[in-house]
């Protein structure tokens, strides 16, 4: 099978999968990516969605990335394209329905049943990526303190970022 017809599969199918944004589906797409096509390393995977999440735009840039990283600018368009399409396409036709039965008790319960698997989703893919990213004690520890000021104290993220950013330019971690 070709590259670009699998990265066309594999980025189809976590469209529909990808409840919550494609953060939610990161710990499968490193799966695909990384262990059963071998496309990237964990670290080149970690790497490209810290790329991702620190420029603008939207969250699914890191599929570009990797798309690019594979097959070039054909690869870019084809997982883009790939991830876009199927969940959109979905979400035209389903939100009429969506819309129609705004007040049916069973759409409630599917929206009170979705929100925690979403937040499980995006926690795994939490896990993944600091399992991937925390590959020394100095690393660990910044991922540690800065969850731990970023749940208990409302310290913006900037800040939290910057300091981190710091430790590295400094040679700490």
């Amino acid at each position: 099978m070709s590259v670009l017809l699998s990265l066309a599969i594999v980025f189809a199918e976590l469209s529909l999968l990808a409840f919550g944004g494609t953060n939610s589906v990161l710990p499968e797409m490193q799966r695909q990516v990384v262990d059963v096509h071998g496309w990237l390393t964990a670290q080149q995977f970690a790497s490209l969605f810290a790329l991702a999440q620190a420029a603008p735009g939207p969250n699914m840039m890191v599929v570009t990335l990797i798309g690019w990283r594979v097959a070039a600018l054909p690869g870019a368009l084809v997982a883009t394209l790939a991830v876009a399409t199927p969940s959109s396409v979905l979400t035209f036709f389903a939100a009429h329905l969506w819309h129609r039965f705004r007040d049916a008790w069973w759409r409630q319960a599917v929206q009170r049943g979705l929100m925690p698997v979403t937040a499980g989703l995006v926690m795994a893919s939490a896990a993944l990526l600091i399992r991937t990213t925390a590959t020394n004690i100095g690393t660990a520890a910044v991922v540690v303190v800065a969850t731990l000021v970023l749940l208990f104290t409302r310290t913006h993220p900037l800040i939290v970022l910057g300091a981190a950013a710091a430790l590295g330019a400094a040679g700490v971690v």
